[in-house]
């Protein structure tokens, strides 16, 4: 990628700490108006030199000497320009400066790039990131790091030998050697592109160098439970608390939609009274940091009512008593087992149910369904958007009494 616009310009400057006749000699690289400046290891006297040119004044060998440097100077910038040219390098004013004062050589490595960007992250958890999107980046690190050294022997890998056979490789090896289905390779490529464009946006890499490699995302069935499974569930009452407690937490996330870790972050101060004068849930979403504000249903009001006093609900202000997402998922599947349900029942299995079973297939439009969940896109929600069976025979049911007439 060629330049709009491109000078040299040599000038004295001032040191900073003493008053000396004598100033240092700078070369100012300009390219598309970004300025960088390079010492040029010499000292010069104002008084003969030609600030208009850059140049050294008068006939005297020492300053013939300093021109011929300067001249030299200048002609080795061209020389570098040319060599990043017939690289397919981006020439800026810091890849010059780069190349002439020796760093142009300094390798960028695959590896240490993504614990950089690990390291930055890590720092703003909380702020932008969460944890679970910190542990999926240092899950593609090692994987990464695993695969290099399957392919090439090595420890880590030059960014400028990125190409499609190393991107097509790395899909091969998730599959093949990780067992990774097709939706997580995606995903795992995705992430480590972001890292790779953002190499390409410092002008480290000319083009995205896994630009060819295309993705076809397999469909995934969003399981929920039915209306018959959901009233089993609520109607049946456990001999230990615990099966109980999660039982009211998993049909508190059914009655709201609220993902594991937005229910056990929820606090009572974020049960506000909303524009109907009922109880809303007004909550940021930790996984995309999106506003979601939901009214409250009375069998979700009922279940937090329950916990009023409960230890945790009472000195801290926690909305329900929640468990850590491993046991959750656990104990649920004992739920499933007492009950005769065969699905497989996680925690986010209760999210999906909310989304068709309690709204979808109760004629709440799928706009009002996408704010509620706090959706960034109407396209995230019409995954959810599934007519089950069951709605699908009440809708037949009214058309076979309509057609009786005809």
């Amino acid at each position: 990628m060629l330049e709009k616009s491109f000078g040299l310009f040599y000038f004295l400057k001032q040191p900073k700490t003493t008053k000396r006749p004598n100033h240092y000699v700078y070369l100012r690289i300009t390219v598309d108006g970004v300025c960088r400046d390079i010492s040029i290891k010499r000292q010069w006297s104002t008084s003969r030199w030609d600030q208009s040119t850059g140049r050294a004044t008068g006939t005297k060998l020492d300053a013939k000497s300093i021109n011929a440097y300067i001249e030299t100077l200048s002609a080795k910038v061209y020389q570098a320009k040319l060599s990043l040219i017939e690289n397919d390098k981006i020439i800026t004013a810091d890849s010059l400066k780069n190349k002439i004062t020796g760093r142009g050589d300094e390798t960028k490595m695959l590896l240490q790039l993504i614990v950089k960007h690990n390291k930055k992250m890590e720092a703003l958890i909380g702020n932008g990131y969460s944890l679970a999107t910190l542990k999926r980046y240092q899950t593609i690190h090692q994987h990464t790091k695993n695969f290099i050294m399957w392919k090439y022997g090595v420890n880590d890998f030059s960014i400028n030998e990125l190409n499609y056979e190393f991107g097509a490789e790395y899909v091969f090896w998730l599959k093949a050697f990780k067992n990774c289905a097709n939706n997580s390779v995606i995903k795992y490529v995705s992430n480590l592109k972001k890292i790779v464009m953002e190499c390409v946006r410092k002008g480290w890499l000319k083009n995205d160098p896994f630009i060819e490699l295309r993705f076809i995302k397999d469909d995934v069935i969003r399981v929920a439970l039915t209306k018959d499974e959901l009233t089993t569930i609520t109607n049946k009452t456990f001999i230990t608390d615990r099966l109980n407690n999660v039982k009211d937490i998993f049909l508190f996330s059914c009655y709201t939609g609220l993902a594991y870790v937005d229910i056990f972050n929820l606090r009572r101060s974020q049960i506000v009274r909303g524009i109907d004068d009922f109880l809303w849930i007004n909550i940021q979403r930790q996984k995309t940091g999106t506003l979601s504000r939901l009214p409250l249903l009375p069998v979700a009001f009922g279940i937090m009512n329950k916990y009023n006093d409960h230890p945790k609900c009472a000195d801290e202000s926690y909305v329900l008593p929640v468990l850590t997402n491993q046991k959750m998922n656990a104990y649920l599947k004992e739920i499933a087992d007492i009950c005769g349900i065969t699905t497989n029942l996680t925690f986010h299995i209760a999210r999906h149910t909310f989304a068709t079973t309690i709204t979808l297939n109760n004629g709440v439009p799928i706009e009002t369904v996408s704010k509620m969940l706090g959706h960034k896109s109407l396209q995230q929600t019409q995954h959810y958007a599934k007519i089950l069976d069951c709605k699908v025979s009440e809708d037949m049911i009214l058309l076979r009494k309509k057609l009786s007439f005809v």
